[in-house]
């Protein structure tokens, strides 16, 4: 059963869980039985009115959030699960009304005991008891005889699958043949059966894996019983993957997960239970970097480490209001959109995405893959998606001391932009290094890496271009960088398509691979710089400057070949 839908309700459960008396815990399990068999589907309930019948207290909370019926039924059983899982079990012989075991009840109506757990979800109440020393469910005689007065039909329809005869179960076989040779599952079959018998699809079910488990040679269902491979499920996360990237790009051409569980004989539930698994592992496999500090094991510090940046309000204020100055190139107007942080504001932000990360290297070594829940794993997105959110604050406000340091390298017929791309390296490096406890600013931190590494790729580079230096290349990096308006360029070179594609031959690979994606030349369509990045690991920056340099590049060999493009 899944997770609350009510916040409240799930706040109640883990409260009286933990705090309430077990003598009040029992109280407050019947009260909630008793409710559970009060609600009717069409309506909606206030909080306050639930909370009030549970716990016999009456709150005065202003605003009483709204459950459904059904919403509220789903959260009154896994309360009355999850309570009366907290309670301690006590010896079957001091309860003061008689007690019904899980085998017991199961003879009386005739049922198997997964009923009579399913039974437990629609609201017959149990206890832990201990009987014989051991503990085990119990069922209070006056609760179960209340459930079936409520609940006849139901009680009725699972006593049916006891009752199977031999001649049943053999045209249950034959249907379903037939059924899973037209392309059925398993589930869909247990079905379509269930309803044109009348039986429940749980009895098919068990019908048919009874047959598969006897006659292994015959089975309907061989693959089904089978685990699967670690192979099976990484395929199977992988495509669970490419389906929910082409939701997101509006072009659902992937494999429905519906589709995916007819392909493993899997049931919806079984390929998410899979997905959660395997994304589990490769989260327990991926190492946390990050730097310690002793505050992080303070709960009474977490509120402030997490609270909003100091003056966040300013901060906000001065980025709207950030505007560049006037002879500023167009090219370098984005170094001016993100404003500076002040000390105090840079070790808040370096202290909160530091211990985002310890909360989820923590998360991760208690989490068991074959367990992970739905839960877990959104944890880790929320996690994952602060910590990129503090880093990219922190890389944004820091773009011009890279620009300034990449400046004052600069030498004669480099570019100034493959620097900057180099230096920005060294900064999300810094980023991921750098030790706020120690009280200093990080822009001494980066700018002694971003010297450093300087110092080291720019001798390296001009070795590289002294050896490999052609006449177009000299020709290319003595040229000013003349930034063009590339929707202009493309729109007249579209017109040209097969004399442009003869001059992106001029380009190096990555290079002609940018151009290409960026404009949707070759009839795919366009991309954005984030997508172009993301498929060769480099920033969006970087992007945006190798097919700016591209685009200069293809108009100098147009003018030299006479090859009229724009």
């Amino acid at each position: 059963m899944s997770d609350f839908k009510s916040l409240v309700l799930k706040e109640l459960t883990e409260q009286q869980a933990r705090f309430a008396p077990a003598a009040r815990r029992q109280v407050q399990i019947a009260n909630a039985q008793k409710l559970l068999s009060e609600i009717e589907t069409g309506k909606s309930y206030p909080y306050s009115f639930v909370s009030y019948r549970i716990t016999d207290f009456l709150t005065d909370a202003g605003t009483s959030p709204l459950s459904s019926g059904d919403d509220l039924r789903h959260d009154l059983a896994l309360f009355i699960r999850r309570v009366a899982k907290s309670v301690p079990a006590v010896p079957a012989e001091q309860t003061v009304e008689p007690m019904l075991t899980l085998e017991e009840v199961s003879k009386r109506f005739n049922v198997s005991t997964k009923t009579v757990s399913r039974w437990r979800v629609k609201g017959l109440l149990a206890r832990r008891v201990k009987v014989n020393g051991r503990s085990q469910l119990g069922f209070p005689t006056a609760a179960v005889e209340r459930f079936v007065a409520e609940h006849k039909v139901l009680v009725e329809k699972g006593a049916k699958f006891s009752h199977l005869t031999d001649t049943e179960k053999e045209d249950i076989l034959k249907l379903a043949r037939e059924l899973r040779d037209a392309g059925g599952t398993l589930t869909e079959v247990s079905k379509r059966i269930g309803t044109n018998l009348g039986r429940s699809p749980e009895a098919v079910r068990y019908t048919i894996k009874n047959f598969d488990r006897d006659h292994p040679d015959a089975a309907l269902y061989p693959h089904v019983a089978g685990p699967l491979t670690d192979a099976a499920k990484h395929e199977m996360y992988l495509t669970k993957r490419r389906h929910d990237s082409d939701r997101q790009n509006a072009k659902p051409t992937g494999d429905t997960v519906t589709n995916i569980a007819k392909q493993y004989g899997r049931t919806r539930s079984s390929v998410y239970r899979v997905v959660n698994e395997v994304r589990a592992r490769e989260l327990v496999r991926t190492p946390v970097d990050y730097i310690y500090n002793a505050e992080f094991d303070d709960p009474t510090k977490e509120e402030a480490i997490l609270a909003d940046m100091p003056h966040e309000e300013k901060f906000q204020a001065d980025r709207a209001a950030k505007s560049p100055p006037k002879d500023v190139p167009p090219h370098m107007v984005h170094l001016y959109e993100w404003p500076l942080l002040t000390k105090e504001q840079e070790q808040h932000v370096f202290r909160k995405m530091n211990f985002l990360k310890h909360k989820l290297h923590t998360l991760q070594e208690a989490l068991d893959p074959a367990k992970a829940k739905v839960a877990d794993l959104m944890k880790v997105d929320d996690l994952t998606q602060g910590i990129r959110k503090c880093r990219d604050r922190i890389i944004n406000c820091n773009q011009r001391l890279v620009y300034a340091q990449a400046k004052q390298k600069l030498s004669l017929g480099e570019n100034i932009d493959d620097l900057v791309s180099d230096g920005n390296l060294s900064l999300m490096r810094a980023v991921e290094k750098f030790d706020y406890g120690r009280g200093f600013k990080f822009s001494t931190y980066a700018t002694w890496a971003i010297m450093k590494n300087f110092a080291r790729s720019i001798p390296d580079a001009m070795t590289h271009k002294q050896r490999y230096m052609t006449g177009h290349d000299e020709m290319f990096e003595a040229k000013a960088d003349v930034r063009t308006d590339e929707q202009e360029v493309m729109a007249q070179a579209d017109a040209a398509r097969s004399r442009v594609g003869r001059l992106l031959e001029h380009l190096d690979a990555r290079t002609r691979d940018v151009i290409r994606m960026r404009t949707g030349i070759d009839g795919s369509a366009e991309m954005t710089l984030e997508q172009i990045g993301q498929h060769f690991g480099i920033t969006k920056e970087r992007v945006r400057q190798i097919n700016v340099r591209g685009m200069k590049m293809l108009r100098e060999w147009a003018a030299k070949e006479n090859v009229e493009v724009p």
